[in-house]
């Protein structure tokens, strides 16, 4: 593992430019780690994602590799070994593959499709051999197959109990965003802050990516812990920052495909401010939370002095969270809206197989 200083830089070099240059500041006193593996993440997902067919065309691959989502899982995850940090980066190429078939193509508009795909998906998590014959099967959606390759991979090792917690919050990632997000979009409904904030953290799977910080620190939180208000007040409020910061960055690159599933613009609709003071609002709201949980830490490690062997990792972990995904979010050319004056063109990055059957 290597630290450099508190700013988001990458491995490289400096973070890119973004066109979101004008956010204020956001407080976040962690340190920037990078996992010494990052380049061997890189260049192992490129693989992946190639070999279970995730990414077939060159435009859908010359966007994926801007996004740098190896780099993204290596400044969360800094302390994985280099199985893990691998798997890792597969789970965010994943995540983030099917979160644009649902954001920016008809599919997330279409909630009967979406909800048939994920069927599928949860039949995966559901099987008795954690995905294992599904992994090799060529007439499913690719998003349905390479799921399978993935929780054969995870599941094996984790406890019965860390399982269920994991599908449970899984479902609910695809429950919201292909019923809740799809249902607001053919309806065309503007959710009000407190309806989205509640579903951003499911939306964000932000829950799913806690969760991979047992696999990564080969953890098994037992369910009283998990379910402490202590604990849940803790990870909701790290979860809330990680998602907030992320609707930050995103805003451009989304309100220019039309989405209004973003904290910024929702705040922006209700309140009846212009773009600039809704932002300065939420910035400052996502100061303040990660203030509430720095202070929801402390009293969460004073409840519980006898689990601190438990609770140590998986806070450095929430804090790795929420630092690396501001550095991330800060530099990554997914968010950069435009190049060369236009806007980005779904049709060009969506693979129409990974929400398909019967290649």
């Amino acid at each position: 593992m290597t630290t450099g200083p508190t700013g988001p830089t990458g491995p490289t070099g400096p973070a890119d430019t973004t066109p979101a240059d004008r956010i204020p500041e956001l407080y976040c006193p962690f340190p920037h780690q990078v996992n010494r593996r990052a380049e061997q993440a890189r260049r192992q997902l490129s693989e992946w994602v190639r070999t279970v067919g995730l990414i077939q065309r060159e435009s859908a691959r010359r966007r994926f590799e801007h996004a740098d989502f190896g780099w993204f899982a290596s400044v969360v995850y800094p302390t994985a070994d280099e199985e893990r940090i691998l798997l890792m980066a597969d789970w965010f190429a994943w995540l983030f593959l099917v979160d644009d078939q649902l954001d920016d193509g008809d599919f997330g508009r279409d909630p009967q499709h979406a909800g048939q795909v994920v069927a599928g998906m949860r039949a995966v998590l559901e099987s008795a051999d954690h995905g294992a014959a599904a992994a090799r099967r060529s007439d499913l959606p690719t998003s349905v197959s390479s799921l399978a390759d993935l929780w054969r991979r995870t599941a094996t090792g984790m406890t019965e109990g860390w399982r269920r917690r994991f599908v449970r919050h899984l479902e609910d990632c695809l429950t919201a965003a292909a019923v809740w997000e799809a249902g607001n979009r053919v309806r065309g409904i503007v959710p009000d802050e407190d309806d989205y904030i509640e579903n951003r953290r499911h939306t964000g799977a932000i829950y799913v990516c806690m969760d991979l910080i047992d696999v990564v620190e080969r953890l098994d939180v037992p369910v009283d812990l998990y379910e402490s208000e202590e604990f849940r007040d803790a990870l909701d409020a790290a979860c809330n920052v990680v998602c907030w910061t992320n609707d930050i960055y995103s805003l451009e690159k989304e309100r220019s495909l039309g989405e209004v599933h973003n904290l910024v613009y929702v705040v922006q609709h209700h309140r009846e401010l212009d773009q600039a003071r809704a932002m300065a609002h939420v910035c400052a709201a996502t100061s303040e939370e990660t203030r509430r949980y720095l202070a929801l830490e402390k009293r969460l490690s004073a409840r519980h002095p006898d689990r601190l062997d438990l609770l140590t990792p998986y806070l450095a972990g929430m804090r790795t969270w929420i630092r690396g995904n501001l550095d991330w979010s800060s530099r990554t050319k997914r968010y950069q809206s435009r190049t060369g004056g236009t806007a980005p063109q779904p049709a060009l990055y969506l693979e129409p197989d990974l929400v398909v059957a019967d290649r």
